[in-house]
């Protein structure tokens, strides 16, 4: 039965400025802030403290095409485990306390995405050149030294000011491809190993990872829109770990000194899970009872369409996500507490990650970065935390809030409105689809091609089938597409 009249509009194509206008993405930035990041990039800012490093042969792993490098890599095996050298653009070099970068920075707290371009955080001299740590000479760095065991827990965490210089700049694929052929360069030829060692840590920690593919929209040459799913490589998953671990010892160097911010998420709340046990039974996943959700969701394979259903139902266990103030007696004071007097010791941990952790790594994209990494240093220094730090933590949670929730919206709308025009063509023709969420009125569905996921207007779905759905709506300037259930 038809629920809703066959309806398209006409594909008129993606308008990604009006989508950033409605959601008040910034915009260019002003004329003084130019100046002073022109001005910054000749002549960066001293400190006797800074050692050099630039005998290490780093390397860094990114997108094609980044310029805004924000991480270097050199991993050491050791008799036991691994020495990780991790590299971290150093904004303080650069960014004046107070001085107009600066505060356009708060003001953009992160870099905006979108298909056709991106919004940077900080102007393009500094954020891909200057601050940058491109392989094209010596640069200002925060150096992180981690020492772990072959088992994947921590051992020793140093961090200090380096001087440090890049070897090359890969791609993801680039390093998937020389490690499978056996060539890799040698400071990422062990990223293998330790990336398997910190994942099988981060399971006996109890931490959540959905391994859900990502929806992406891309524009060919010829001016039109595709969306795809893509699965992360092998080689990002290692990389990505090397990350959490710099974060996860930002955050105890934080919670040992009593003073910093971490990046906080609840733990699942016990209720949950006896429904996402019934919808494991109903999908036909065996899970048994001594075995917790991140263990049994890194076992799935996602592009099982029950599988893909149940991590999708399992994304309840990942709300809340915000940025904690520690403070005080070793407590923590999350956003919303208007009196600082009055902490009250909190979860201090991030349930996707299985234990405390913080943003250190991505400061030339995320303002929050700069300000715990000034955290780190003075802590493993020994030394007072600046005031212009100190002053600005508790800003930044509701300052971090709002830019998280801007990005997540423009995210959503660029993927709603490329997959209205993908399909405003399309209208009344039927696909097969995979249902990953069902209810007593509607459900959800994902198509196998193109990578659109949209409401389906048919009672009791049955979660995780394989269907046949046609679309009965693709509106562009609603940024909707429905469908309805034929077989």
């Amino acid at each position: 039965m038809v629920l809703h009249r066959l309806r398209s509009t006409p594909p008129a194509g993606l308008d990604l400025d009006a989508i950033r206008a409605e959601l008040e993405v910034p915009g260019p930035f002003p004329p003084e802030v130019l100046a002073a990041a022109d001005a910054a990039a000749r002549a960066p800012r001293e400190d006797a403290a800074r050692v050099d490093a630039t005998d290490i042969d780093l390397v860094t792993i990114d997108p094609p095409g980044s310029r805004d490098l924000d991480q270097a890599l050199a991993i050491e095996p050791l008799s036991d485990g691994w020495r990780v050298r991790y590299a971290i653009a150093d904004v303080a070099a650069w960014v004046a306390p107070d001085g107009p970068v600066d505060r356009e920075a708060r003001a953009r707290t992160q870099t905006y995405y979108a298909p056709d371009r991106r919004v940077p955080m900080h102007p393009p001299v500094l954020g891909e050149g200057a601050a940058s740590l491109l392989p094209d000479g010596s640069r200002p760095a925060v150096l992180w030294t981690i020492d772990v065991a072959g088992d994947g827990t921590t051992q020793a965490v140093d961090v200090r000011r380096a001087t440090v210089r890049s070897r090359a700049q890969l791609t993801y694929a680039d390093v998937q491809a020389d490690l499978d052929a056996g060539r890799a360069p040698a400071a990422v030829a062990a990223l293998p190993s330790l990336g398997s060692a910190l994942l099988a840590d981060a399971r006996r920690r109890g931490a959540i990872d959905l391994g859900l593919p990502e929806q992406v929209v891309t524009r060919a040459d010829d001016g039109s829109w595709d969306l795809s799913l893509r699965a992360d490589l092998p080689a990002e998953h290692w990389n990505a770990q090397v990350s959490l671990l710099t974060g996860r010892a930002a955050a105890q160097l934080m919670l040992d000194a009593r003073v910093g911010i971490l990046r906080t998420l609840p733990s699942p709340d016990p209720a949950q899970l006896p429904r996402l046990r019934r919808a494991a039974a109903n999908l036909g996943i065996a899970w048994p009872d001594d075995l917790g959700p991140g263990p049994l969701l890194a076992s799935l394979d996602p592009s099982r369409p029950r599988h893909a259903a149940f991590a999708d139902l399992a994304a309840e266990l990942l709300r809340g996500a915000g940025y904690s103030l520690v403070s005080g007696a070793g407590t923590v004071r999350h956003p919303g507490d208007d009196d600082p007097d009055d902490d009250e010791a909190g979860d201090v941990g991030h349930a996707g990650v299985g234990g405390p952790y913080a943003h250190v790594t991505a400061p030339l994209r995320r303002l929050v970065d700069r300000f715990a990494t000034e955290v780190c240093v003075a802590v493993a220094g020994g030394r007072e935390v600046p005031t212009w730090v100190l002053d600005a933590l508790p800003l930044l949670p509701d300052a971090m809030a709002d830019g998280d929730r801007r990005s997540r919206q423009l995210d959503r709308a660029v993927v709603d409105a490329a997959e209205a025009l993908v399909l405003s063509t399309r209208v009344g023709q039927v696909f097969p689809a995979a249902v990953v969420e069902t209810g007593e009125r509607f459900g959800t569905v994902v198509l196998d091609e193109p990578a659109v996921r949209g409401r389906c207007d048919t009672r009791d779905l049955p979660l995780g089938a394989e269907i046949r759905v046609r679309c009965t709506e693709a509106d562009v300037a609603a940024r909707t597409v429905r469908f309805e259930r034929v077989s």
